[in-house]
Formats: structure tokens, C-alpha cells, sequence
């Protein structure tokens, strides 16, 4: 009987092992499969995209950052993820950093991802090649005749550019100038209203910086911008920030700034991320007020 006990016992354990079988494959292959899917390009393009679309939690943008970081790091030519990471870079140096240097960092690092995504792109190579003279005049030349697709990188490169070189000497944004220009030229002739009127914006920001050109110019541009999108509070902040404070008017740059502040963010649902940034750079532009107009 204890003989037919230990056979028993014997036939059930082997029994068992081959019901168990599947199941360690299965879970096996789960655990395989979710590292598969967390080193997956798309995987980690769409997981960041989810998570910058709430980048108004911190802890969100920081998962968002670094997923995308992993997706840029597996396909650094991929223009998308190439526009997106300079995006970031631009809202973690602009909204976020305190370090002058971090900041320069940032966007130039923003400045030059994009560059890279317009030069690589296999619509633009073909204007590029087609184009003569030497390096520089080749660059600029192709860049007034770059296509629309590669409109998104254009328009990060020049903006990430024109704050990198904000608080470069004078001789280095003078340099750069005719670059910056030729860019976000070529973006106003195909989309003046990307990103909220972002071309009449930033050559309301280009001419508060290079010496020897007509202030006036400067507002003329930001008022197109508040005119086109005047529920995008960045036109407005910007304005202040560059234009109010470079023309000495510390009555105007307190009052558009009040009125930022003031703003109900949940009256345009559809830019409440990107006014919400712009609603805090506004409170932060106002404590430091005094040391602005000194």
C-alpha cells in the first residue's frame, strides 16, 4: 500500500509540472514581452506622447522627458520625435530652468536637433543638392526654398536659436541674424499662424535683439500675433518680456502681465497646458519687476 502511496504521489508531482509548464512559459513570455515593449521605439513614442500631453503635472513631463529621450536615442534622425524633444527642451529651459548656462544648454541642444531633423529630411536633401555655392550660401539658400514639411523643424530651430543666443554678446546674434531670419521667413510664407501666430512672435522678439533695427517693428509684429491668437497667452507674455521691457515702459509690461494673471485659464479648454506655463512665467516676470527696469 505505501508502495502504490509513493507511486501516486510520484504520477501527481510529474502531473502537476506538466500543467505548470504553460503557465511559467506564459508568464515568461509576459515578463519578455514588457521589455520587448519598453525598448520599442513606438512604445516609448506614444507612452510620451501620453504623458507630455499632462506635462502640467511635473511628474508627468519628467516621464515624457525621459521616454522620449529613449525613443530619440533609438532613431535620432526620426523627425517627429526630432521636433518634439526640442519642444521640450525649449519648455524645460524657458519655464523651468534657473541657470543661465543650463538654459543656453537647452536650447541649443533644441536648436541643433532641429537643424539636424531639416538637413536629413529626404525632402529638404533634395533642394540642398540641388543648390550651389559654398557651405553657408548653399545652407541659406536651400533654406529659402525648404519645403513645407519640414515647416514644424524650421520653426524650433529658429526659436530655440533666438533664445539661445538672447544674452550671447551682440556680435554673435548680428551673425546670426540673416540664419534666423531666412528660417522663420520661410515658415511665414507657409503657415503665419503656426503655433498661434509663432512667426509675427518671434520677429517681435528678433528685433527687440539685434542692434540698429526699428523698435517699433518689434510691436508691430507682436500686435499681429495678439491680434491672430489673442487667447494664447504667450503672445502676450513674450511681449512684455521682450518689446514692454526693451522700450522702458514698465506701465504697459505691468499691465498686460496683471491681465495674464487674471486669466481664467479654463475659458480656452484647448490651451489650457500651454497658458497655464505662460500664466506662471507671467507671475515671475512680475516679482522680478524692479530688477528688470533697473
Amino acid at each position: 500500500m505505501f508502495r502504490n502511496f509513493l507511486s501516486l504521489k510520484q504520477k501527481l508531482k510529474k502531473y502537476i509540472i506538466v500543467l505548470l509548464i504553460p503557465f511559467f512559459f506564459n508568464c515568461a513570455g509576459k515578463n519578455s514581452g514588457a521589455r520587448q515593449n519598453s525598448n520599442n521605439f513606438e512604445y516609448l513614442a506614444k507612452q510620451g506622447k501620453i504623458f507630455w500631453e499632462q506635462r502640467i503635472d511635473s511628474t508627468a513631463m519628467k516621464k515624457s522627458e525621459a521616454l522620449i529621450n529613449r525613443a530619440f536615442e533609438k532613431q535620432p534622425y526620426n523627425f517627429e520625435i526630432s521636433v518634439l524633444i526640442s519642444e521640450m527642451k525649449y519648455t524645460r529651459a524657458y519655464f523651468y530652468e534657473n541657470s543661465l548656462n543650463n538654459k543656453k544648454i537647452m536650447f541649443y541642444d533644441g536648436s541643433e536637433i532641429c537643424k539636424k531633423a531639416v538637413i536629413n529630411h529626404p525632402e529638404f536633401s533634395k533642394v540642398y543638392n540641388l543648390t550651389k555655392g559654398d557651405s553657408t550660401f548653399r545652407l541659406l539658400s536651400a533654406l529659402a526654398d525648404a519645403p513645407k514639411s519640414v515647416v514644424p523643424a524650421l520653426y524650433w530651430w529658429a526659436i530655440n536659436l533666438a533664445h539661445y543666443l538672447n544674452n550671447k554678446p551682440v556680435l554673435e546674434r548680428i551673425n546670426q541674424r540673416e540664419l534666423m531670419e531666412v528660417i522663420m521667413h520661410r515658415v511665414l510664407t507657409f503657415e503665419p499662424d503656426f503655433h498661434f501666430s509663432g512667426p509675427y512672435r518671434f520677429f517681435g522678439l528678433l528685433y527687440t535683439r539685434i542692434p540698429g533695427l526699428d523698435l517699433s517693428q518689434s510691436k508691430t509684429y507682436f500686435n499681429q500675433s495678439l491680434s491672430a491668437n489673442p487667447e494664447y497667452l504667450g503672445n502676450s507674455v513674450l511681449m512684455a518680456e521682450f518689446y514692454y521691457q526693451k522700450a522702458g515702459d514698465r506701465e504697459q509690461f505691468n499691465r498686460i502681465l496683471n491681465e495674464v494673471v487674471q486669466t481664467d485659464l479654463n475659458k480656452y479648454p484647448e490651451l489650457i497646458t500651454y497658458n497655464f506655463f505662460f500664466q506662471n512665467k507671467a507671475r515671475t516676470l512680475l516679482e522680478n519687476e524692479s530688477s528688470l527696469f533697473e
